[in-house]
């Protein structure tokens, strides 16, 4: 039968709302602030002195925050809610606006951009865990990765004014997201699973009748009620999580589908676009062709999101691999070339050309089915310390990768992490072709059944999405 769209076009638009996806756009902003600023900063024009060994540190403080801000996120969302963790989540971000807005030194922004990282990190959780609590299956996926497209908005947003107009007004502008979330998303309800994990059942149908738009949905509600009882009737140790195939499984998975993320580059890419384009020696303006890139990603990341419930995460995160790395393949034996003096400047539109494929190549798959995964392949026993362990991995990598691409890149030449980054893509590739499920269209217990590697032997309950008070889902993987 074919699937219809637009029956879900009014969950669509409730999901909108109540993901705080107004909030995503002021966290794309920071991820991709350092990009275009950093240039503002050791000009004439700073607002206060700033060396070029501050850089680094500039990027670095917010990926630190983030790593903090994980535990965190999982005592939040455990303890209130997704809704509340967003609520206190945006307030520290809005702080982290005005210290940036009035900074007087460097290390103002390196507190600024850490408490940021924060909380991004507890946004990054909530939005997708109450997206998957409340998508039908057939949707999941599209509606997963929609708050990727905002924060993609974010850093479009941010390299579109941030060369042009002061540190001030651009943080002006971050905070004026958040001052609206701060004024929406009170009125909007937490999640049921939430309200059932907590014993309350009449606020869980509330919220369903809210977010469905009619009043008749006990059929739902107690599909969803067995559900909770039934998995939280399963949990047991933290050690399952090593200890069970299925759970070692599924934690390998994820562990390297978000290291392979910033292994691609896409880190160094996002914050210091400006520079690499500059070094290529490009006749597009570095902010031109940031702007460009970026729009190229948010364009990708709506087509990817509407393919991975279409022809599966298996394949396009394999196509998505394959093409990322012969794009940065390409990039590597271009700046070899210029190493050598060879005169290529009648070719300089070539790295251009390059980075839009990249961004479009990346985003459309292996920027976005790592997000979606997250959110259907542990199950709830052991949900909270999985998901940790990966976030973990995922910003580990991301550190790693920002302060290495200097060094390296000191040392060997920019051509040395470009042949880095296209060996590890293609590694990737060959990594899904062998251990990575197709979870299009299944239920999350039958997508446990799948890694356990069995065929399901009853009738599985309709799955609405995840239940788990403690899921979280990593910032860059948005930002990547």
């Amino acid at each position: 039968m074919r699937y219809h769209w637009n029956k879900f076009i009014p969950t669509l638009m409730q999901t909108i709302l109540e993901t705080s996806t107004v909030s995503e756009i002021s966290d794309g902003m920071q991820y991709g602030w350092s990009a275009p600023i950093t240039g503002l900063l050791l000009s004439t024009r700073s607002p206060f002195s700033f060396k070029e060994s501050d850089v680094v540190w500039i990027e670095i403080s917010l990926l630190f925050g983030t790593l903090i801000g994980i535990p965190i996120t999982v005592v939040l969302l455990e303890n209130l809610g997704r809704k509340q963790s967003i609520i206190i989540a945006t307030v520290q971000n809005l702080l982290a606006w005005v210290l940036i807005a009035f900074a007087n030194s460097a290390g103002v922004v390196y507190a600024a951009r850490f408490l940021s990282g924060i909380a991004a990190s507890v946004v990054f959780a909530a939005a997708p865990v109450y997206t998957a609590e409340i998508a039908d299956k057939k949707v999941r996926g599209f509606l997963g990765s929609f708050f990727s497209l905002m924060m993609l908005g974010g850093i479009l947003l941010m390299y579109s004014i941030g060369p042009f107009i002061p540190v001030m007004w651009s943080s002006a502008v971050g905070a004026l997201f958040l001052i609206t979330q701060l004024v929406t998303l009170p009125f909007m309800p937490d999640s049921p699973y939430y309200y059932l994990i907590k014993g309350q059942k009449q606020q869980a149908r509330q919220a369903l009748q809210k977010l469905r738009a009619r009043c008749d949905v006990e059929g739902e509600l107690e599909e969803i009620s067995e559900a909770v009882e039934r998995q939280e009737a399963e949990r047991g140790s933290r050690m399952d999580l090593f200890t069970v195939k299925s759970n070692r499984r599924a934690l390998l998975i994820l562990v390297v589908l978000n290291c392979a993320q910033h292994l691609a580059g896409i880190s160094v890419m996002l914050m210091n676009i400006h520079m690499i384009l500059s070094e290529a020696a490009s006749d597009l303006s570095p902010s031109t062709a940031a702007i460009l890139f970026s729009l190229v990603m948010w364009f990708a990341a709506l087509f990817g999101s509407r393919c991975i419930d279409r022809f599966g995460r298996r394949l396009v995160l394999i196509v998505s691999c394959i093409v990322t790395g012969a794009t940065l393949l390409a990039l590597a034996i271009y700046f070899t070339i210029q190493s050598l003096d060879i005169d290529i400047t009648a070719f300089s539109w070539i790295p251009v050309i390059l980075v839009l494929i990249y961004a479009a190549a990346f985003r459309f798959g292996l920027g976005l089915v790592p997000i979606v995964l997250t959110a259907e392949i542990f199950p709830t026993s052991v949900k909270e310390i999985g998901v940790t362990i990966a976030e973990s991995s995922f910003t580990a990598a991301s550190c790693v990768t920002i302060f290495v691409f200097p060094y390296l890149t000191k040392a060997c030449g920019l051509m040395a992490p470009f042949y880095i980054f296209s060996i590890c893509c293609f590694l990737t590739s060959i990594f899904v072709l062998f251990f990575v499920p197709e979870t299009k269209g299944k239920t999350l217990e039958e997508i446990q059944t799948l890694l356990k590697g069995t065929k399901p032997s009853h009738k599985l309950v309709p799955s609405y999405g995840t239940i788990n008070s403690a899921n979280g889902i990593s910032q860059e993987r948005q930002w990547s």
